[in-house]
């Protein structure tokens, strides 16, 4: 047990709710003389029980103290009493109160021994046949043979919730199943790791070169290069690294690989005469995204032939002259059924957009806009005066039993509108974008903004790109740089780096700064000082506010790692005043500048006009406002909400005075401060030094070495993605030909 871990032990008086799917459970606990509430994966528990938990005790914002369980040891009711309020309470389906009292009126304490292992004795009970003996002990079994598979897993280092995983797939057999081919236990919906599998396998003795142990492999090694962007792998290269993980002949590997294709449980299609695996998942996403693209494009939706008219009304009304590329990406998106518009900064995007917008609104058309995060949403929420939403919430998310996201919208129950806008669709990984072309009704026009120099997307896929390069839509890209924007050396900057130049350093004045550095320590130590005394003293600026700083990596003395480390010391250091936790190898304290790393839809926030909701999003920034030890949890601001953290849910914070360029896109800062000194050769490259520079609003500083600078400019090289999306998009041209 951790130190922050806690035991309560007690008996269950009252189950409040349950959730079978998940076994997520609340209830009220007797312990010490007080009544608890307790919220956990708690299946099969009823009241009657006695339970001892591990756990610890949380504060919810809307419905108080409330201890937390990890763990739990049941113990069945020993008194007659307790075994009546357990047979009450519909523990065992088939008894009921007035069964429960006759049973305990007949058997007393030993009522639940009868039941397991005499159950015939029940048939001598009034009311009770011979058939419902039967039911009733046949019932019991089942339930205990849960609790029987979750003690079991326990001693392979499974949690509950695993436990309960699998003995929601493979039922009573669960045990047996795992023993005779543990690799079971990383497939899709687990969420057990292959390395976990592959231990419990060995500790089995399980062949190394066993045929499952083989396929698990392959599948690992698959869904592990999802994470690298690959919706697919070349056959030859799935083959041998896999190989080099299990340990194992290259040509064992391919002949299980082989069998796999046959038997469907992975895609093969062959792409310029090489063939390619993909998981099934994938496969299907990238199919039915061509198709549907190839379906939008031969829909003329075009309603009205006075557009030209329109156009001119609306520069009037807006004191506004579009040039010929907006006017160009403006009639694309009402005659045309979708349209891709690009263009880096100052090209008049949002302009271009906001004109969109009104002309469709004016054509009677209801316009959502969208974006793949919180933050990019807020943003286009700013620049374009009307509402938008994260993809996310858009398509109405929502959870399974195996807590994977499904979306309430899709093709059964489409969104009810007429346009949609996407923006950062760089962003954009293969799964979502084809739940959200799923989510389309018929006649729905699609318009895509991006920006094709930015980092691609986190997840798999390369939509935007694979899109652009296969023709399958009309792309406007807004090239022409407006007279204003050109006033920004930030945008003029990052126009000299997308056309691998050097940006221009010799200007004393304006919103772009190059500081030479002559070490990586020096240059740290110079980001702490812009950030503590030179920007604030000179801008008026604010660390925790209005100062990001932006490093290529995590590791290394100007990575985010360190550097965090750094610029807490200097802004929020160690005093009796403020409490500390130590987290994910991470100390916090209050007052820290923090950052969300994942989509979590569960955790609960309270705004300042009282109203409550659930949800914080992956790249939210906020303050760590307090840390309560003896409730174990901590509380952190999101501009006009603060969200309530347990100790486990706050595994998903890291500090963010520093934060890595991958995790900035999509967001907008007033200054940024860009640390670049001998970076990692993977790091090195155009696209990334490009989205740092797009992400300062008013100021950037760049500080570091030229050399590196320069080799960053010079690196055009594009991160390599294997995916299948431009091929099926051909295909599908050849099908509708």
């Amino acid at each position: 047990m951790s130190e922050n871990e806690q035991t309560l032990s007690g008996i269950v008086e009252r189950v409040v709710f349950h959730n079978e799917e998940n076994g997520w459970t609340v209830l009220e606990l007797a312990a010490e003389e007080e009544l608890h509430k307790v919220v956990g994966v708690l299946p099969a528990t009823h009241a009657g029980e006695q339970l001892k938990l591990t756990g610890s005790w949380v504060e919810h914002p809307k419905f108080g103290r409330q201890f937390r369980a990890q763990s739990c040891e049941h113990h069945l009711p020993t008194d007659t009493d307790a075994v009546f309020r357990y047979l009450a309470s519909g523990a065992i389906k088939g008894i009921g109160p007035v069964t429960a009292s006759a049973l305990v009126q007949a058997f007393g304490e030993d009522t639940l021994r009868v039941i397991e292992e005499e159950p015939e004795r029940l048939a001598k009970v009034k009311g009770i046949t011979a058939r419902r003996a039967g039911e009733i002990a046949k019932e019991y079994r089942e339930q205990f043979g849960l609790r029987e598979i979750i003690l079991a897993f326990s001693g392979y280092g499974l949690t509950q919730s695993e436990a309960l995983r699998c003995w929601k797939r493979w039922g009573a057999s669960a045990v047996e199943t795992i023993r005779a081919n543990p690799y079971l236990l990383c497939s899709a919906g687990l969420y057990i790791s292959f390395e976990r599998a592959d231990e419990i396998g060995k500790s089995m003795a399980h062949p190394q070169d066993a045929t499952n142990r083989i396929e698990a492999g392959l599948l690992h090694v698959l869904r592990h290069n999802l994470g690298n962007g690959h919706t697919c792998l070349p056959s030859e290269k799935l083959v041998i690294a896999a190989a080099g993980l299990l340990q194992v002949e290259p040509t064992e590997v391919a002949a299980v690989l082989q069998d796999m294709v046959a038997g469907f449980s992975v895609r093969e299609e062959v792409i310029k005469d090489r063939p390619f695996i993909f998981l099934p998942d994938l496969y299907q996403a990238e199919k039915y995204i061509a198709s549907r693209i190839r379906l939008m494009t031969g829909v003329h939706t075009a309603i009205s032939k006075n557009f030209g008219q329109r156009i001119a009304e609306i520069e009037k009304k807006n004191n506004i002259v579009y040039e010929n590329q907006q006017k160009e990406a403006i009639l694309a998106a009402v005659e045309r059924g979708a349209l891709i518009l690009t263009g880096g900064p100052g090209t008049g995007k949002t302009t271009t957009l906001r004109a969109i917008i009104t002309l469709l609104e004016s054509l009677g058309e209801r316009v959502e806009i969208a974006a793949p995060t919180g933050r990019a949403a807020k943003r286009m929420s700013e620049l374009t005066g009307c509402e938008a939403r994260t993809l996310h919430r858009l398509l109405e998310v929502q959870w399974d039993e195996s807590d994977r996201p499904f979306f309430e919208r899709n093709e059964k129950n489409p969104l009810d509108i007429d346009a949609l806008i996407v923006d950062e669709v760089s962003m954009v990984d293969a799964l979502l974008f084809e739940s959200l072309l799923r989510a389309l009704k018929g006649g729905c026009r699609l318009i895509l903004v991006g920006d094709t120099d930015q980092l691609p997307a986190v997840g798999a896929g390369s939509i935007l790109h694979d899109l652009i390069r296969s023709n399958a839509l009309p792309v406007v890209q807004l090239t022409e740089v407006f007279r204003q924007a050109l006033t920004s050396d930030i945008v003029a900057g990052a126009h000299r780096i997308v056309a691998g130049e050097m940006p221009e350093f010799s200007k004393k004045d304006g919103d772009f700064f190059f500081l030479p550095m002559p070490s990586a320590e020096e240059t740290a130590q110079t980001v702490v000082d812009l950030c503590q005394r030179r920007l604030p003293a000179g801008y008026g600026t604010s660390l925790l506010q209005e100062i990001q700083v932006l490093c290529p990596g995590r590791k290394g003395v100007v990575g985010t790692v360190q550097l965090n480390a750094a610029l807490q010391e200097a802004f929020n250091p160690p005093s009796t005043d403020k409490k500390e936790w130590q987290g994910a190898g991470t100390l916090f304290r209050e007052g820290d500048k923090v950052m969300h790393i994942k989509n979590d839809y569960d955790i609960g926030w309270k705004r300042d006009d009282g109203t409550y909701g659930t949800g914080v999003f992956n790249g939210d920034i906020g303050i760590l406002e307090s840390i309560s030890p003896r409730d174990l949890v901590l509380t952190v601001r999101y501009d006009d909400r603060v969200a309530t953290y347990t100790y486990d849910q706050a595994q998903e914070l890291e500090l963010a005075y520093a934060i890595t360029v991958h995790k900035s896109q999509g967001s907008e800062f007033h200054t940024v401060v860009l640390p670049l000194y001998r970076q990692p050769k993977q790091l090195c490259y155009r696209n990334l030094l490009y989205t740092a520079v797009t992400r300062a609003k008013t100021v950037l500083v760049m500080l570091g070495s030229r050399e590196t600078v320069g080799s960053m400019v010079e690196n055009n090289r594009e991160m390599l993605r294997y995916t299948g999306l431009e091929h099926f998009v051909y295909q599908a041209e050849r099908m509708f030909v």
